[in-house]
């Protein structure tokens, strides 16, 4: 199949995968009344009936860095563990940081260990040293494998007999609600991405499973996130490429996630509600708005290294998309994302320093994004083709069952014009290594009950095989 889908062979893949409700739930407007809907809950006593907002508290500007150990001070702390890994260990971000918790006087150590795309060895060593030293706040300075590290520290701290797996999210982990109110942590990020200073959640690669999985609780996320711009200005090229995808995609996934009262069943207790509800009208204005910010700033970012106005839009854009998939969640692009880094033994991004095999997130997620919207186009056709219009698409006279195929188009000359790797072939896949993907994907119940089409091997199967090559 030729790189740009027709809408004959999308419409021969809703053949393959079941056809579509014509309901109004499957409108733009979204509607409870659909009763086809696999996540309609027509045998479900209590459908979902309600939706959460949960993020951390924001601080934005130039400069705001310096101002952590007054933050710190006004906690009352006295043991503070830093977290960062080897590379802004020795960059002005953390020494700023540093800087100032010593002008406050308040207790600290470093933590210099942080892998870049933590393991399940890596989270376990920080959390040891963690439990060593008994912190009794945190900070995290770096990018989303920091903070995801120094939350994971944070929670087995405060649960210092769990096992790692215990909270991990199921079927992989016993995905055990947190129950206990965790330390204070703070967020400093340094890359323009991850939007993990807004959200609970805390990514890993589980080694022996050969899968990329995490935790996912809203009591993991940063007490405060201080965005300032400054602190990004020091990331290398393809560091803004990745994280920025990572946005894009965040956004796209959560604004086309199932609506939250499709998702299920209630829980019994609201203790249990999900961090990632499905979309909801909260979550959609942030994903909404980040997707027209990074539309427009990241390729100017990309392009030129001194666009200090790109680099801030897209560190704004970041944190909106974070509280808009923090709540709504993200789907099959990172569900597929954690098959084809955990499964990766011999790819070495040419630009990242690292000692072991990396795929950088935000590209492993970015490759199958083109597939992944014409699987999903289908299902509310008018916000498919809202994102294709915002990436550049013209859609004056676009037809509803077109929308997959125009945004698939739309994504590949968008991932072209950055110089995204083609497909998952750059990593060195091929189509006899599908099988084994789609087995790593499909645990990762998490993120794939958000699909608002209903997925199985087959269906990932297609999706990777569509991704193989993008251009």
């Amino acid at each position: 199949m030729s790189s740009r889908a027709s809408a004959k062979a999308v419409s021969n893949l809703m053949r393959m995968v079941g056809s579509s409700c014509s309901c109004p739930a499957h409108s733009n407007i979204f509607s409870p009344s659909c009763t086809t809907h696999r996540h309609a809950s027509a045998a479900t006593p209590r459908p979902e009936y309600a939706f959460e907002m949960a993020t951390s508290t924001i601080r934005v500007g130039k400069g705001a860095t310096r101002e952590i150990g007054m933050d710190l001070s006004n906690l009352k702390a006295k043991r503070v563990m830093v977290f960062t890994d080897p590379n802004i260990a020795k960059l002005p971000p953390l020494q700023t940081v540093i800087e100032s918790i010593e002008r406050s006087k308040v207790g600290y150590t470093v933590y210099k260990d942080v892998r870049v795309e933590p393991s399940d060895k890596s989270f376990q060593h920080a959390i040891d040293a963690a439990r060593r030293y008994m912190p009794d706040a945190f900070v995290a300075v770096g990018g989303g494998s920091t903070i995801d590290t120094a939350k994971a520290a944070n929670l087995y701290t405060v649960f210092g007999d769990a096992h790692l797996l215990d909270f991990v999210n199921a079927p992989l982990g016993k995905g055990r609600p947190v129950d206990r109110v965790l330390l204070p942590l703070i967020a400093v990020p340094t890359t323009a991405g991850t939007g993990s200073e807004c959200t609970g959640a805390a990514i890993f690669d589980l080694k022996d499973k050969k899968a990329k999985t995490g935790i996912a609780d809203r009591a993991l996320k940063p007490l405060l996130g201080i965005i300032d711009p400054l602190n990004t200005r020091t990331m290398p090229k393809q560091v803004r490429l990745a994280s920025g995808l990572d946005v894009l995609c965040h956004a796209i996934e959560s604004y086309t996630a199932v609506p939250y009262y499709l998702r299920g069943e209630a829980p019994a207790n609201p203790l249990l509600r999900p961090a990632y509800q499905g979309s909801n009208p909260i979550s959609d204005i942030w994903s909404s708005k980040a997707l027209q910010m990074v539309a427009k700033a990241l390729p100017r970012s990309i392009a030129d290294p001194d666009d200090i106005e790109a680099q801030e839009a897209m560190t704004l854009a970041a944190a909106y998309a974070g509280i808009g998939f923090g709540n709504g969640g993200v789907h099959l692009m990172h569900g597929c994302s954690y098959g084809i880094s955990g499964l990766n033994t011999s790819y070495y991004h040419p630009d990242y320093v690292s000692d072991h095999p990396l795929c950088p997130h935000g590209i492993s997620v970015a490759v199958t994004s083109p597939a992944v919207v014409e699987f999903t186009g289908s299902m509310y056709p008018e916000r498919h083709l809202e994102i294709a219009r915002i990436l550049g698409a013209d859609t004056t006279n676009a037809k509803l069952e077109d929308a997959g195929a125009i945004l698939g188009d739309a994504l590949r000359g968008f991932l072209r014009d950055l110089g995204v790797p083609d497909g998952i072939s750059a990593f060195g896949y091929t189509s006899s290594d599908i099988d084994a993907l789609v087995e790593s994907i499909l645990p990762q119940h998490r993120v794939l009950k958000l699909s608002p089409r209903q997925t199985g091997a087959e269906q990932l199967a297609w999706i990777l095989e569509r991704s193989l090559k993008n251009y």
